[in-house]
């Protein structure tokens, strides 16, 4: 067997990152932890970490900020783990590109807000989705030729709130939002899911990943998140890839792409009784992906603004400033104004995505103040 794969994990403390050195710990010798950074909201575990990995590699690196991991990224290794959450992934995603390593892709926003800025900079195959749906595309699209493709078809769970009406959910506590019913995710991203933000984000990033026009990206509800995602060829067939809820697999593939792990994840029993429920997407009570997809249409910076407005108005219902039925709607009310920063994607850079993502921030403070005097989180 070829030496070890050189890994860097950026974000390391989330939950992405501690499956990921799982994986490493059980596979010694095909991976090797040469990097690790993190936020700093659990520098004990950290410390742990670095204790653990750091003794295996004389030239090891680790750091804590937005500085550390684009610093870690941009170190020459066999694949960078990207799995830090928000917008700060993106210097760390562009230093890993720029520098030719494999960049395994967990933290979707820096995708999004980075949109043609950071498809221009991949070489072909450079970025491995991490997402287990775009994990699962990419396993599809492996058996079929790209002008053999109708459509991709995302699942979605539905969250904890799905079948809901839009007046059942006025008052959902943050204790509700983020009780999710399948997966154990940090808390942006758990209210993101309840919203059904991250899915808009997931089309959005799809469609950057694969070029397939967002149009021919749809959306429907699965709630056991088996079937992790579809793809529609030309001639009626669909793939689909499916396996019991976990991280493990997509992370595995992220790592070590094209290449499985043996014994990653337990499979889908066959041997007992399995029914698969799809359902369409509810648009009226969950218009986020409808906003995802015209922030994509938009272009430029849009995408980038989408998702800057909604992480503040996360923080805000986190915090009961904001309820949780106005969280979209805040951050369409960022996209509509007159004065939105929509700088083309053919001149983007990286200034202006930053400039663009400060100036939704801003504009859904005092959008999010607005609406919190009208009705703010009852929970």
């Amino acid at each position: 067997m070829s030496s070890p794969r050189t890994v860097t994990v950026l974000g390391s403390t989330g939950s992405v990152g501690t499956q990921a050195l799982d994986i490493v710990r059980a596979n010694p010798d095909r991976f090797r932890v040469v990097g690790l950074t993190a936020g700093g909201s659990n520098p004990e575990l950290f410390d742990r970490q670095v204790a653990e990995f750091a003794p295996a590699c004389p030239d090891f690196y680790a750091g804590l900020g937005e500085d550390a991991s684009t610093e870690a990224a941009g170190r020459p290794c066999d694949v960078v783990l990207n799995a830090i959450t928000g917008a700060v992934g993106l210097r760390p995603t562009l230093a890993a590109l720029d520098a030719g390593n494999t960049l395994a892709l967990a933290n979707k926003e820096s995708l999004i807000v980075g949109g043609p800025l950071v498809v221009e900079r991949a070489k072909p195959g450079q970025i491995v989705p991490v997402d287990s749906e775009h994990s699962a595309l990419a396993q599809c699209l492996r058996s079929g030729r790209p002008d053999e493709v109708r459509r991709l078809v995302l699942t979605a769970s539905g969250g904890p709130f799905r079948g809901r009406t839009v007046d059942e959910l006025h008052d959902v506590t943050v204790a509700e939002a983020l009780a999710h019913p399948t997966w154990d995710m940090g808390p942006v991203v758990t209210i993101n899911s309840a919203t059904l933000v991250n899915k808009g984000l997931e089309v959005i990033e799809a469609h950057l990943l694969f070029g397939v026009p967002i149009d021919r990206i749809e959306v429907v509800v699965h709630p056991t998140s088996v079937v992790h995602s579809m793809v529609e060829f030309v001639d009626g067939a669909t793939l689909v890839q499916a396996s019991p809820p976990t991280m493990l697999i997509p992370i595995s593939l992220g790592l070590n792409w094209p290449d499985r792990v043996p014994d990653t994840a337990p499979p889908v029993d066959w041997t007992r009784p399995e029914t698969w429920e799809f359902f369409p997407l509810d648009d009226e009570a969950f218009p986020a992906v409808s906003l995802a997809k015209r922030a994509a249409t938009m272009g430029g910076t849009a995408p980038a603004i989408y998702n800057a407005a909604n992480e503040v108005c996360v923080q805000a219902f986190r915090e009961g400033r904001l309820s949780f039925t106005q969280i979209v709607p805040t951050v369409a009310a960022v996209l509509s104004r007159d004065d939105v920063p929509l700088t083309p994607g053919a001149s983007l850079a990286v200034e202006d995505v930053l400039a663009a993502d400060a100036w939704a921030r801003h504009q859904a403070v005092q959008g999010g103040a607005i609406v919190g005097e009208r009705g703010g989180n009852r929970g």
